[in-house]
């Protein structure tokens, strides 16, 4: 036992995507090694509770946390490990742990909030730190990011929620000036195309508006491509790697939540129908941007591969992508060589190299003499 790592896995959250990263973690639970670690189930509640207990995952699942404990990880380190929080308010540990593996998608897990409390609890945990969590996750910060590092995207316009509910015909105005129809309307700072809607007309334009702002106070506006979906994983920390590339066709006008989740029509074509050049310039270019956003651990980066100018742009990255064994990440580092397990067990190892590392930074400042 003294030898098997203790991994805390944390899923559900305060997001739009709670059903997607309880997809995810119950397969990330599946093929962890009992002979390997010792796994605790953390969950967050749709309100934001952090429970522990029996089978978290599937109290979550069916709506039943209100039989669990309540759970906490503090921000000092000199309290390592998760505690239990009992109904007078009393603390136990409940484990020591080594390392976390969040599959949190979206605000609250995915955005850098949570990689904070747990660089303050100074423990390890899966995938990038705070920058790269917060600039993967800012749609329109990392365009920023991609174009000062010469990564082509897409054109586009950022707007608020007040100029939404204030002055959406300017916005309409500023949007149309911009490009022609059609456009694509996407909250910031979400995931799993939740928000997101392709504008063909100026009352499409105003309804994906009033969308967006539902679930953010920042809204990009982009020029729409007609694209095919390219994507390709990257792995690994100051040296990453990227995968062959895939392609996705959606079910739908392009690839929705519905269309991801819901509709089994979508395809994953892997490796992806597109000339040699290609895949080695979307590989490239992938590893460029991880490392340009500081990210570490793990990132699906999504592509736009124009079909009539055949042109590339980079659309957005997912730090922490859908990790279902159906999902695109780990199905084409499947195609590459690495199995499921095998690449759960290459990104807490991952982790535990980084938590090295940073153990190496100074924190005091000592003036020689």
């Amino acid at each position: 036992m003294a030898d098997k790592i203790r991994v805390g896995v944390i899923f559900g959250g305060r997001s739009g995507e709670h059903e997607v990263s309880l997809m995810s973690a119950r397969s990330v639970l599946s093929v962890l090694d009992p002979q390997k670690y010792t796994v605790t189930q953390i969950g967050i509640t749709h309100d934001g509770a952090w429970v522990t207990g029996g089978n978290v995952w599937q109290a979550l699942n069916d709506n039943k946390a209100a039989g669990l404990d309540r759970a906490v990880i503090f921000g000092d380190p000199s309290r390592p490990g998760l505690y239990r929080v009992d109904a007078a308010g009393k603390l136990s540990l409940v484990t020591p742990l080594d390392v976390i593996f969040p599959v949190l998608h979206g605000t609250f897990g995915e955005d850098g909030t949570l990689q904070g409390l747990l660089e303050m609890a100074d423990v390890a945990y899966v995938g990038a730190g705070v920058l790269g969590s917060s600039v993967g996750m800012d749609k329109a910060l990392f365009k920023d990011v991609m174009r000062a590092n010469d990564v082509p995207v897409t054109e586009s316009i950022l707007v608020t929620r007040a100029e939404i509910q204030n002055q959406i015909q300017s916005v309409i105005e500023k949007a149309e000036a911009m490009s022609a129809y059609p456009l694509f309307v996407k909250p910031v700072n979400l995931g799993s195309s939740v928000g997101i809607t392709k504008c063909s007309t100026p009352s499409d334009l105003y309804e994906g508006l009033m969308e967006a702002a539902r679930f953010d106070r920042r809204v990009l506006v982009e020029h729409g491509v007609a694209a095919r979906e390219i994507e390709v994983s990257v792995l690994g920390n100051d040296d990453p790697q990227a995968s062959i590339p895939g392609e996705i066709v959606p079910a739908a006008d392009f690839y929705s939540y519905e269309a991801k989740y819901l509709d089994d029509r979508s395809q994953l074509l892997i490796p992806a129908p597109i000339p040699d050049e290609t895949a080695a310039r979307v590989r490239e270019l992938a590893v460029r941007a991880f490392k340009a956003a500081d990210i570490a651990g793990m990132a699906r980066v999504d592509f736009l591969l124009d079909k009539n100018t055949g042109e590339l742009f980079l659309n957005e990255v997912n730090t922490i992508p859908g990790f279902t064994q159906i999902s695109m990440y780990p199905k084409l580092w499947e195609a590459t060589g690495l199995s499921y397990p095998a690449l759960v067990d290459s990104l807490i190892e991952l982790a535990l190299q980084r938590k090295a590392d940073r153990d190496q930074t100074e924190r005091q400042y000592r003036r020689e003499g």
